[in-house]
C-alpha cells in the first residue's frame, strides 16, 4: 500500500545531487488536490524536472568533467503502478514506483505530494 501520487509530490534521481517535483498536467479531471499522476507521468523536461547535477559515469556529458546538468533521459513509463486504480484507463502511480533513466539512475518518489489518499495494490 502506498499513498496516491500527485502533481508536486518530490522525487530524487540516485545520480542526481538535489531532489525535484514530478508535475502532472491538469488535463485530467481527477485531483487531490493537485493532478493525480499516472504511470505515463514519465516525460524528461514536462513531468520530470532536472535533479541539478548528474553524477552518472555513463551520460555523455559527465565523460569530461564527471559531473554535468541532470537532464533525465526517459523512455519507459513508471513502474509498478497501481492497476487496480486506473485514471483514464492508465494505472496510477503511487509512493513505492519507481523510474528508470537511461543513464542509469533510478528515479524514486520522496514525498507523494499529499498524505491523505492511500492506495491498496
Amino acid at each position: 500500500m502506498g499513498f496516491c501520487v500527485c502533481s508536486g509530490g518530490q522525487l530524487m534521481c540516485s545520480f542526481g545531487t538535489a531532489p525535484s517535483n514530478i508535475v502532472v498536467l491538469p488535463t485530467r479531471k481527477l485531483m487531490i488536490p493537485t493532478p493525480i499522476a499516472t504511470i505515463m507521468d514519465n516525460v524528461s523536461m514536462v513531468n520530470i524536472m532536472p535533479f541539478a547535477m548528474c553524477r552518472s559515469p555513463t551520460n555523455p556529458a559527465t565523460a569530461t568533467t564527471g559531473i554535468a546538468p541532470c537532464i533525465p533521459f526517459i523512455v519507459s513509463p513508471w513502474m509498478l503502478g497501481v492497476v487496480s486504480c486506473l485514471v483514464g484507463g492508465v494505472p496510477v502511480l503511487d509512493s513505492n514506483s519507481r523510474l528508470m533513466c537511461n543513464w542509469g539512475g533510478v528515479i524514486r518518489i520522496l514525498s507523494p505530494g499529499q498524505t491523505k489518499t492511500l492506495i491498496n495494490k
